[in-house]
């Protein structure tokens, strides 16, 4: 679990996070949704530990990452498997050698191991069959079902997922959102994702943050979505919706967000 209390983080005066408090449980999909600007990119970087809020503190299961030494974090971020909004993959690199270079740079397997880890986590994605490709040779989607192999190579307890839709037709989204579902669930992960996509919020949303103007607007699950009161929250969704059809073939529009 993820514990994150009375966050306040500001840039060049302005606060951009104000006292936002939230847990993230085990084996969940917490999501955090708000408009660009919102702060909820700042918030998922103060969590992983990319910037140092002013005030507050984040718990892993209960260690403190505000108050961590470098050597702290660093053992800490082995524990963290990250998925990047572009998948981040490294164009030089076979699918395979991407899988494998936590495992190399991290883990003290041997290749044999390191390689066996590495197929076993692209076959999970279904991806075995590209593991020689090189990263130009993908689908966006593809790309992505990489990226999460290599995030869960070193079998991570917290799973970071920004924007992991972002790019993509409607149909891959689908597989990409159920894959962090499964994976979550089967390896009782703490996830948490950045999102805009509706879909994902109605699809695999059991713990949603509403971020809105650095504050913590809302929080509740897909169930509690759509009657809500909250009048943030449902000018955020119907904005969300308009701009989706405006976007989707008018044989589409209509249909439900899940």
């Amino acid at each position: 679990m993820i514990r994150v209390e009375n966050i306040n983080k500001s840039f060049d005066g302005r606060r951009v996070l104000s006292d936002i408090s939230v847990e993230f449980g085990n084996g969940q999909t917490n999501l955090i949704i708000g408009q660009s600007g919102s702060g909820k990119t700042v918030l998922m970087n103060c969590i992983v530990g990319l910037l140092q809020p002013e005030s507050g503190h984040i718990f892993y299961d209960g260690r403190d990452i505000t108050v961590m030494t470098k050597r702290e974090r660093s053992l800490l971020r082995r524990e963290i498997g990250m998925l990047f909004q572009g998948g981040a993959l490294f164009d030089s690199m076979t699918v395979l050698e991407n899988v494998m270079f936590p495992l190399d740079m991290f883990s003290s397997m041997g290749y044999k191991e390191r390689r066996h880890r590495a197929q076993w986590c692209l076959d999970r994605v279904n991806m075995l069959e590209g593991a020689g490709k090189l990263p130009n040779e993908l689908s966006g989607g593809m790309q992505k079902r990489t990226a999460i192999a290599r995030a869960i190579a070193m079998e991570p307890r917290y799973l970071f997922c920004d924007e992991p839709n972002s790019g993509l037709d409607p149909k891959t989204s689908l597989v990409i959102d159920g894959l962090i579902s499964e994976i979550t669930h089967e390896n009782d992960i703490t996830t948490v994702v950045n999102t805009h996509d509706m879909n994902s919020v109605m699809g695999i949303g059991e713990n949603i943050l509403f971020i809105d103007n650095g504050h913590k607007a809302w929080q509740g699950g897909k169930g509690d979505v759509l009657s809500s009161a909250n009048k943030q929250l449902n000018d955020f969704i119907f904005a969300a919706k308009r701009i989706k059809d405006l976007h989707t073939p008018s044989l589409l529009r209509g249909l439900p967000l899940t």
